[in-house]
């Protein structure tokens, strides 16, 4: 690659949640909701879409506004409100299918472009052999997150469903689990279904339960269906058929480490909330694409992703939330790195709730024009606007990993804020004096960033850095270096 490619993968003014990744024509494209930062509900943005070359996953390009809410059309049956989470396959014309919701809506609609990143129009929603809106009635299935996949034999195939704790919404349609429709050629009409695929009462014991945000992949002839046990983590079911026979297989990543390294929802290694997203492989490696929340909201989340690995028996394996992601590696043990890619950011198990003020946030307003910010931000990977917000009393933000070729002597910090008290860097989010490195006396007044170095003893090899502060008063970190 030509740079490295840090966690989230995309500038932090971007945020796009929900990924679904694709690789079109030796691009890899990320299709996604969007969120405005400072929002005030979900997905409040129009449909954009960002792409990378498969050799050089750190080249992203802005490919600009693929389908605005003004182009869903408008009357009885459908609203204009929200762009809710997406899914495109490329259809047997060639062209690129692209099936969505909207917010307050529980029907199925379908844009369509002749190029994976172009301007959508809408094509129609998803209807049964009468063209009646599936979805739409009471004793319907409500369609809400689509995974549409084409099978290699061309069988088209919808997967969607919602499970809250209701069996029925308010109009009597039913919120079971996830469920599956054949589709038709025209790829709107339903052939067969909707069936219950996987059922919201099963592995409820294990926090586990179905509740929203289907992925389907093929992968060596099996079929995996990714989705959301709500703030768990992403989760993935397993057949030889695409329509039945589904097994429970595990939970796949959770971008607060619910599950590894002694972190669970009553102790995350970062804020809780809800998740979504889908597999790809890409020059062999496959990987797993999540999202995180910044902002101290649930309407400011950021993608990630991450690699994942198959077993002997061809299940895969819970990976942990890391920094480098889609690097192919660990980052470089040496430079500057923007604060904003904390992989872990948590407090100790005591303290409060309404303690815990640290957030990853930006001090701009939401980015409504990102081509032309890019062309004044140039140099946004070295002057991000993203940085770590309120880092007060026993915070611990960890960043994994580094490969250390030279013995790091210092890092320096780039702080602002009021704070009085220790902060200590150790390789180990239990720090104890063998896992501390280096620690500082922090005395801090002023609202402006300035650089704090701290002596360390960092040795070679693969390490992650966390970062604990005890004291008084809060500080922001916009950026560190390695030395």
């Amino acid at each position: 690659m030509n740079k490295q490619v840090y966690n989230p993968y995309l500038p932090s003014f971007e945020y796009i949640p929900d990924g679904e990744p694709y690789v079109f024509d030796d691009r890899l494209y990320i299709y996604g909701s969007h969120d405005r930062f400072k929002g005030t509900t979900y997905c409040e943005n129009d449909y954009v879409c960002w792409s990378a070359p498969v050799n050089d996953l750190s080249d992203w390009k802005y490919e600009g506004v693929i389908y605005k809410k003004s182009a869903h059309p408008e009357d009885n049956i459908h609203k204009r409100t929200c762009l809710y989470a997406p899914d495109v396959v490329q259809g047997a014309d060639g062209r690129y299918y692209m099936y969505y919701s909207m917010s307050g809506s529980s029907i199925m609609s379908v844009a369509v472009c002749d190029t994976p990143a172009g301007v959508y129009k809408y094509y129609g929603d998803v209807v049964d052999r009468d063209g009646k809106p599936v979805g739409y009635f009471a004793g319907d299935y409500i369609q809400f997150d689509p995974s549409i996949f084409i099978d290699d034999n061309g069988r088209i195939y919808l997967y969607s469903g919602f499970a809250p704790m209701a069996d029925k919404d308010k109009e009597g349609r039913r919120q079971l689990g996830c469920h599956v429709s054949e589709l038709e050629p025209d790829m709107l009409t339903v052939k067969h279904g909707p069936k219950l695929l996987i059922s919201k009462d099963w592995k409820k014991e294990e926090g586990a339960a179905y509740f929203e945000a289907p992925s389907m992949r093929k992968i060596n002839g099996r079929y995996f269906l990714v989705y959301s046990a709500k703030v768990t983590g992403l989760f993935y079911y397993y057949s030889d058929f695409p329509d039945r026979d589904f097994v429970f297989g595990g939970r796949i990543h959770s971008t607060s480490d619910v599950g590894i390294n002694g972190h669970s929802v009553d102790f995350p290694a970062y804020p809780l909330g809800n998740i979504h997203g889908g597999i790809v492989c890409i020059n062999g490696q496959y990987y797993i694409f999540d999202h995180r929340h910044t902002n101290h909201s649930s309407y400011s989340r950021q993608g990630v992703a991450e690699p994942i690995f198959f077993d002997e028996n061809g299940m895969i394996a819970q990976v942990e939330a890391t920094s480098c992601g889609l690097n192919g590696g660990a980052l470089e043990g040496k430079g500057i790195y923007p604060a904003y890619i904390a992989c872990n950011l948590f407090y100790e198990k005591e303290v409060t709730e309404e303690e815990r003020l640290a957030c990853i946030t930006q001090d701009i307003a939401d980015v409504d024009d990102v081509e032309a910010f890019i062309g004044i931000h140039t140099e946004v990977a070295n002057a991000p606007v993203g940085y770590i917000h309120n880092i007060g009393d026993r915070c611990i933000i960890g960043y994994k990993y580094f490969e250390v070729n030279e013995p790091i002597k210092n890092i320096t910090l780039t702080l602002r804020g009021h704070a009085d008290g220790i902060l200590t860097i150790a390789l180990a989010e239990n720090a104890d004096a063998s896992t501390n490195v280096g620690d500082i006396l922090l005395e801090m007044n002023t609202d402006s960033w300035q650089n704090v170095v701290v002596p360390t003893n960092v040795p070679c090899g693969k390490t992650a850095l966390f970062l604990k502060y005890s004291g008084k008063g809060t500080f922001d970190m916009l950026k560190f270096e390695l030395r």
